[in-house]
């Protein structure tokens, strides 16, 4: 499968809104494609270089696929777009075409079926409750009553502060048990950085 790539300062989840403002060519001539086939195109995480101009020169080999849900002219004369994520992905060769535009083939990642909350998770299901309180947050519109593993580590790996390079390695994690546990040493490692 080949995709479309838009190398971001982000790391993108699965079931996850992103919203952004289009405005260089190669990107408006990408969405205008999506829009009409009804496609998607990737969201990877740029490590170096820019997201303005030439193609960047690294970027994470996982990656999500974003779905245009939403797009509207805003007030500065620029197209907004809301996507969502939808699946992983890892990237495979690519070429940088002439308008700087990359496109890669690659590989779907196989989703672990969803688990129901346990006990444990309450920490975390009371943690993006006042996480989605944020106006931020909330202005994503995105659900905060989740009842599986699977939403909960997404949308917590998503919108916590975490470095890219962690959020990165979340994104990696197959399994929605695994990606909470990985959540909490992360958020029990800030805090000791907070306190010590």
């Amino acid at each position: 499968m080949t995709l479309p790539l838009f190398p971001l300062n982000t790391v993108l989840f699965p079931g996850c809104k992103l919203d952004l403002q289009i405005f260089e060519a190669r990107y408006l001539d990408m969405i205008g494609r999506c829009m009409k086939q009804g496609g998607g195109f990737g969201v990877v995480c740029i490590l170096e270089g820019e997201q303005v101009g030439n193609a960047p020169s690294g970027f994470a080999t996982i990656g999500c696929e974003a779905l245009i849900r939403d797009f509207q002219q805003q007030d500065n004369g620029l197209l907004g777009i809301r996507v969502e994520g939808v699946r992983r992905f890892d990237v495979g060769p690519y070429e940088v075409q002439k308008d700087q535009l990359l496109l890669a083939d690659v590989n779907w990642r196989s989703e672990q079926p969803d688990a129901p909350l346990e006990e444990d998770d309450h920490d975390l299901l009371a943690l993006l409750g006042a996480l989605g309180e944020h106006p931020m947050v909330a202005a994503l519109d995105m659900p905060v009553e989740v009842i599986g593993q699977q939403a909960l580590a997404n949308q917590l790996a998503y919108l916590l502060p975490f470095e890219d390079e962690d959020k990165l390695d979340l994104l990696a994690i197959d399994s929605p048990r695994q990606r909470l546990d990985a959540i909490q040493a992360l958020l029990e490692r800030l805090q000791g950085e907070l306190f010590a």
